[in-house]
């Protein structure tokens, strides 16, 4: 209750809005963070991220240059909906890129303004562009559906105890730089952050799909991915401590979306 009280004290006192209302998801989010600062930061640790890493050039590779074709393809096709929804101006501070990393480690992800990374070690199991299409959606959509931004601002309410929200929102504030990577403590991680994980990752899932089959790929790939994905193996935590959901509960609700993706799903013409 104080920290709510003075927290509503500040935001009123300096004018700041506390939540915003997604233009694709249209869920009210917590967002103590600026569009554009956030975005700043992604491009920075973005281009500090492929300095320290091996890029693989795509006028060298096939799997590069389909890396940058497919998720092209993708953002036009987010482009796209978001004109037939009558969405205007969200896309604005949008410069794509689409970089193949060589790691073997089985991942992608997507910062705020379209900055995109996708690792060598996961074409293994994506094995097909339409399984990439499935991985890039997901990928893509955390960042316009503004979940990174989330993050951020969550992790600002839970280390208000030790910063105070005006230093830590304030702009280049080592507080805030800190979060765009961090990891969240356990305290706040069981009973929010991590179900409020699942919950960003089912939308990444969702509006992935539909964006996979807008650009023209078989949005059904995406069973047949996070299958070869569970069978892959590993130790994995329980669902209840995990911020993604359990294998057999995300294919599940794959299933139950695929007919509303299927609606969007126009076959690229050979």
């Amino acid at each position: 209750m104080k920290f709510t009280f003075v927290l509503a004290a500040f935001l009123a006192a300096t004018g700041f809005s506390a939540c915003t209302r997604n233009a694709i998801t249209g869920r009210s989010q917590l967002a103590l963070v600026s569009q554009n600062e956030v975005v700043s930061m992604a491009k920075t640790e973005y281009t500090s991220f492929l300095s320290s890493n091996k890029v693989v050039s795509s006028t060298a590779s096939k799997d590069a240059e389909m890396v940058k074709r497919v998720g092209t393809r993708i953002a036009n096709a987010i482009t796209q909906y978001y004109t037939s929804k009558g969405i205007t101006g969200v896309l604005d501070n949008y410069q794509w890129e689409f970089n193949l990393v060589d790691s073997k480690e089985v991942n992608a992800w997507c910062m705020p303004g379209g900055k995109v990374v996708v690792y060598t070690g996961i074409l293994p199991v994506t094995q097909n562009e339409a399984a990439l299409a499935v991985v890039l959606g997901h990928e893509i959509t955390h960042a316009v559906a503004d979940h990174g931004r989330e993050r951020m601002s969550q992790g600002l309410v839970q280390q208000f105890g030790g910063v105070a929200l005006s230093v830590a929102l304030a702009n280049k504030s080592a507080e805030t730089q800190n979060l765009f990577n961090s990891a969240y403590g356990i305290g706040s991680n069981i009973g929010v952050l991590l179900p409020f994980g699942r919950k960003q990752e089912l939308e990444a899932d969702h509006y992935g799909l539909i964006f996979a089959a807008m650009a023209g790929y078989n949005p059904q790939e995406a069973i047949s991915f996070w299958q070869r994905m569970a069978n892959l193996g590993g130790q994995k935590p329980p669902v209840f401590l995990s911020s993604h959901p359990a294998d057999e509960e995300r294919i599940k609700k794959l299933q139950e979306l695929m007919p509303e993706a299927l609606n969007y799903y126009k076959p690229i013409s050979k």
